[in-house]
C-alpha cells in the first residue's frame, strides 16, 4: 500500500513518521534538533526537516506528506522570498505590550468576534507590530506574511530565493491550513477569510498572505511528484493524530502547556483566555496554553539533583497538596492567566513542609493545576469533557499520571507514546492522498479512575491569586 510521511517541525526538533496510508503501521521515522531560543533563522528549521526526513529513509516511496508545525511564529519575507530576519517564535514575549497596543486601538470584543481570540504576546499579529515599531525598515521590506510550517511547505514545493530553489520566488504559492491561520489574529475561523484591516494595523501595510487550504486539499507536489498536504498547526495536527472527537479533551504536556477540544462551533472569548482556533478537520479548536510545562519539572528537577524518574518517585512520597507547600510554576512568565512578565514563586513553606518530597510533588501539582485552570475555561465555552486525553513526554511519568487523576474530575485515559502531532500530519497526508479521512486506530496505554482530591487546586488557586 502507498507510504505517506507526517512531519512535526516543532520548537525543540523536527519528528518525521512514515507510516501505510491504509493501516497506519509505523514503517519509519526520523528526527533532528532546532536550535534553542525564541528567535530562530528558518532555515535551520530547512536543515531540520532535510536531516529528518533522510532519517526517515527519504520520500522516495513516499506518496504524500504534510507538515505540522508550531504556531505563530513569524517568518516574514521580502519581494525576494528572502527570509528578511530571525523568525520570532511563540514563545517569545518581547510582543506583549503590542498586544495591549493593538487590544487597545480594536477593543477584546471586537477582536474576538473578528477573529475568535485577543492578541496576546503569542500571536503573529502581535510580532508584527513590534516590528513596525522596532525595526521599521524591515517591516517596510515584509513583501509576505508565512507561518513556520507555511514557509517549509513552501520550500518543499520546491521555492525560496531564486538562487537556493528550482522554482524561485513565486510568493503567490505560499499555502496554510484554517488551523494555523486562527493563530494569526488576522484571520477569521467563523468567516474562513483573512481581516486584511488588522493585518495592516499590525504591520503597517497589506501583504502577500498563504492561501488557506481545507483539510484534504493539496498545497502542491514537490519537484520529485510527491503530494504535499495543507499542513497544520502542532495543537490541531496533535489532535487529528488523536482522532479526537467530540467529548474529548486533549491535555499536552510539551515546550507548552494545551488544553484543547474539537468543537463543531467556534468560540468567542472576549476575555482572551480561551482562543477559538479552529481544527484541522474542518471543525474548531478552543484552546489554552500554558507557557510552563514540561521545563517546570525540569527546573526542579536540576534544583533538586535528581532525574525525572527520581523526582516522580520523590513526589510519590509526598501526600496529596504536599503538605501545604505551593508552586506557582510562571518561571517564563505566563500565557494564561496572561502574565507575561510573571515570575514563579513557591509558597505554604514551613520547616515541616520543606522536603525535598513536597517540593517535588508541588512542582507536579503546580504544572497541572494550571492545566487544569485552563480545562475549566475551555469547558465554560460549552464543551462537554467525557474523557482526557493526557499526551506528552511527561505523561509517562507515574507521578504526574497520579496527580492527574487526582486534579481533574474527568477519567484520563493515557494513550500510547507517540508522535502525535507527526501522526496526525501524516493521517492528513493520507487524506489529501485517498480523499477519505483515515480510521487508525488509536492504542491506549493506561485508563485511570477519577480520584478528585478538590484540596490541591483550592490550595493552588490561594497561591494564584496571592501572585
Amino acid at each position: 500500500m502507498p507510504l505517506v510521511a507526517g512531519v512535526d517541525s516543532s520548537t525543540q526538533s523536527c519528528k518525521v513518521v512514515v507510516r501505510d496510508a491504509e493501516t497506519g503501521e509505523l514503517m519509519r521515522s526520523g528526527r533532528a534538533a532546532h536550535p534553542d531560543g525564541t528567535e530562530v533563522d528558518p532555515g535551520a528549521w530547512w536543515t531540520a526537516l532535510e536531516s529528518a526526513i533522510a532519517a526517515a529513509g527519504g520520500l522516495d516511496d513516499v506518496a504524500a506528506i504534510s507538515i505540522g508545525g508550531q504556531q505563530h511564529g513569524m517568518v516574514v519575507l521580502d519581494s525576494d522570498g528572502r527570509v528578511i530576519r530571525d523568525a520570532l517564535l511563540w514563545n517569545d514575549t518581547r510582543s506583549a505590550d503590542a498586544a495591549s497596543e493593538l487590544i487597545a486601538e480594536v477593543g477584546a470584543d471586537e477582536y474576538a468576534r473578528r477573529t475568535g481570540v485577543v492578541p496576546v504576546a503569542s500571536f503573529t499579529a502581535t510580532k508584527l507590530r513590534w516590528l513596525r515599531d522596532a525595526e521599521p525598515e524591515n517591516a517596510a521590506r515584509v513583501a509576505a506574511v508565512a507561518l513556520p510550517h507555511d514557509w517549509l511547505s513552501w520550500r518543499l514545493l520546491g521555492y525560496g530565493p531564486a538562487d537556493s530553489s528550482e522554482l524561485g520566488p513565486v510568493l503567490d504559492a505560499l499555502t496554510t491550513d484554517r488551523s494555523d491561520a486562527s493563530g494569526t489574529a488576522y484571520w477569521s475561523p467563523a468567516t474562513g477569510d483573512y481581516d486584511r484591516e488588522l493585518l495592516v494595523r499590525a504591520l503597517g501595510h497589506d501583504a502577500v498572505l498563504p492561501r488557506v487550504l481545507g483539510p484534504a486539499e493539496h498545497a502542491g507536489t514537490t519537484p520529485s511528484g510527491v503530494i504535499v498536504g495543507a499542513g497544520a498547526g502542532d495543537n490541531a495536527a496533535a489532535g487529528l493524530g488523536l482522532d479526537a472527537r467530540a467529548g474529548d479533551v486533549v491535555v499536552s504536556i510539551g515546550t507548552s502547556g494545551t488544553v484543547f477540544a474539537v468543537t463543531p462551533t467556534v468560540s468567542n472569548d472576549a476575555s482572551g483566555t480561551v482562543a477559538g482556533f479552529a481544527s484541522a478537520d474542518g471543525e474548531f479548536l478552543p484552546l489554552i496554553a500554558t507557557l510552563n510545562a514540561a521545563r517546570v519539572l525540569d527546573a526542579v528537577a536540576g534544583l533538586l539533583g535528581v532525574s525525572h524518574d527520581e523526582l516522580g518517585s520523590l513526589a510519590e512520597s509526598a501526600p496529596p497538596a504536599s503538605s501545604g507547600a505551593v508552586l506557582v510554576p510562571w518561571f517564563e512568565g505566563e500565557r494564561t492567566p496572561n502574565r507575561p512578565d510573571a515570575t514563579a514563586a513557591f509558597s505554604g513553606l514551613s520547616l515541616a513542609s520543606t522536603t525535598r518530597e513536597n517540593i517535588a510533588r508541588a512542582a507536579i501539582e503546580g504544572m497541572l493545576c494550571g492545566l487544569a485552570d485552563g480545562l475549566d475555561a475551555v469547558r465554560a465555552q460549552g464543551v462537554t469533557a467525557e474523557r482526557l486525553l493526557l499526551i506528552g513526554g511527561a505523561a509517562a511519568n507515574p507521578a504526574v499520571r497520579a496527580v492527574a487523576a487526582q486534579v481533574f474530575d474527568v477519567p484520563v485515559v493515557i494513550p500510547a507514546a507517540g508522535e502525535y502531532v507527526a501522526d496526525g500530519a501524516a493521517r492528513q497526508a493520507a487524506w489529501a492522498l485517498t480523499g477519505e479521512r483515515p480510521s487508525w486506530p488509536l492504542t491506549v496505554d493506561a485508563e485511570l479512575a477519577v480520584d478528585t482530591r478538590p484540596e490541591i487546586r483550592a490550595q493552588y488557586a490561594r497561591a494564584r491569586d496571592r501572585h
